[in-house]
């Protein structure tokens, strides 16, 4: 395997990254092309369940992810107009012997970190900067990725995971640009003595209002605290990171509880996002090119899902390269391994916001008494089809290379 060409990726992000790591585990050659002057991650903390670290544990990865990981309690719904708990799932040891790993949250930089060094450290990756995929050509035995500034790289075949405005799902696809939700959300990362005491819980948690949410979880070994509240204002147009004032972003939270406004109070340096998805879609494949993570199946952030699904996406799809001598053939039973899985969690993301995370009135009522109904192992049930490892179309678990060759 190792004489033939190597696999382009373009976009050397976690997902992309991952892909890297699970080619070279199987004895492929990548190069890794990303647009960036610098291989890096924006943004701050990301959630990760036990379905991340069976990937990690797959990719030789599990101690280092572990080493940067916070472990959280429980995750944590409370009402953010009567300021009162709703519901909590234990995160303990009966989570963990269910699903075999544990819940935790990571600064998605130190995340990254750990999939580039390891990637560094592999001969079989080839890790280019300034080096934008725009478009693509094949010709039946390779495909020839061409960049910004007129530069080309050939490999046997090209993965796109260039994210949400991917310049390879264009020709894929063809689809135009991304849905806007209409959501938008503010983030900010303080230090843990800035976060209120009183509110120093070793939780994700989850203040649900009318239209609005604010999460918070600490981060980095308790150093700080992730802040991300989003509100539901109807947002017209895409934006990505700009700075914000607290007082604007008080505005859609002034109708909340006051401890939970506080928790806005209390932040630095907003930045604001809207947040954007797209409509699930069968095709990922055009002859040796692929899409991989939110190229390929972009999500709204609440189920906290989109990094593990991209990695979950890269283990896969080097399976299926793996158990296939025939490329394309490869590159369709990645496919068909995939979509159904990342359908369902695009389409629960956004159902999540709207009858979890934002209803009002009886809405909220009736979400507040199902959802406390519930006990530990009820909950642990409902979740089993996404933390109990990565799946295949029919719901079955992917462990080995054989279980591939199936598809």
């Amino acid at each position: 395997m190792s004489q033939q060409r190597p696999i382009l990726i373009a976009g050397g992000g976690i997902g992309g990254l991952a892909a890297a790591l699970a080619l070279a585990q199987q004895g492929l050659a990548s190069i890794v092309l990303e647009k960036a002057p610098k291989l890096g991650e924006i943004g701050a903390g990301i959630q990760l369940g036990p379905n991340a670290f069976h990937v990690f544990d797959r990719l030789g990865i599990g101690e280092q992810a572990r080493k940067m990981a916070v472990y959280i309690d429980s995750l944590l719904l409370m009402d953010a107009m009567a300021d009162g708990e709703i519901c909590r799932v234990p995160l303990g040891d009966d989570f963990r012997a269910r699903f075999r790993n544990p819940y935790a949250v990571i600064h998605r930089g130190d995340l990254h970190g750990v999939f580039l060094r390891a990637c560094e450290a592999s001969p079989l990756v080839d890790l280019r900067t300034s080096s934008e995929v725009v478009d693509y050509a094949q010709d039946g035995a390779t495909v020839t990725a061409r960049l910004q500034g007129g530069d080309t790289a050939e490999g046997r075949a090209l993965i796109g995971a260039d994210g949400l405005w991917s310049n390879v799902r264009k020709r894929v696809v063809g689809d135009g640009a991304p849905r806007v939700s209409g959501h938008t959300t503010y983030r900010s990362v303080i230090p843990t003595e800035l976060m209120p005491e009183e509110l120093r819980w070793n939780a994700a948690t989850l203040w649900a209002g009318p239209k609005c949410h604010i999460v918070h979880y600490p981060l980095s070994g308790w150093k700080v605290f992730n802040l991300v509240v989003t509100y539901h204002n109807d947002a017209p147009e895409p934006v990505a990171g700009k700075p914000v004032s607290n007082a604007e972003v008080l505005q859609g939270f002034t109708h909340i509880c006051d401890r939970a406004q506080s928790i806005i109070r209390h932040g630095k340096d907003w930045k604001l996002w809207v947040l954007c998805d797209r409509d699930p879609v069968e095709t990922w494949q055009d002859g040796r090119t692929v899409l991989l993570g939110d190229a390929a199946h972009p999500m709204m952030q609440y189920f906290a899902q989109g990094a593990c699904m991209a990695m979950e996406d890269g283990m896969v799809l080097a399976d299926a390269i793996a158990a296939h001598d025939d490329i394309e053939a490869a590159l369709a039973a990645y496919v068909a391994a995939r979509t159904l899985r990342t359908a369902r969690v695009q389409l629960q993301s956004r159902a999540i916001g709207d009858h979890i995370y934002h209803p009002a009135g009886a809405h909220a009522e009736l979400r507040n008494a199902i959802m406390r109904a519930k006990s530990p192992t009820e909950w642990f049930d409902t979740l089993e089809w996404l933390y109990g490892g990565a799946h295949n179309s029919a719901g079955e678990t992917i462990h080995t290379q054989r279980a591939v060759e199936a598809v």
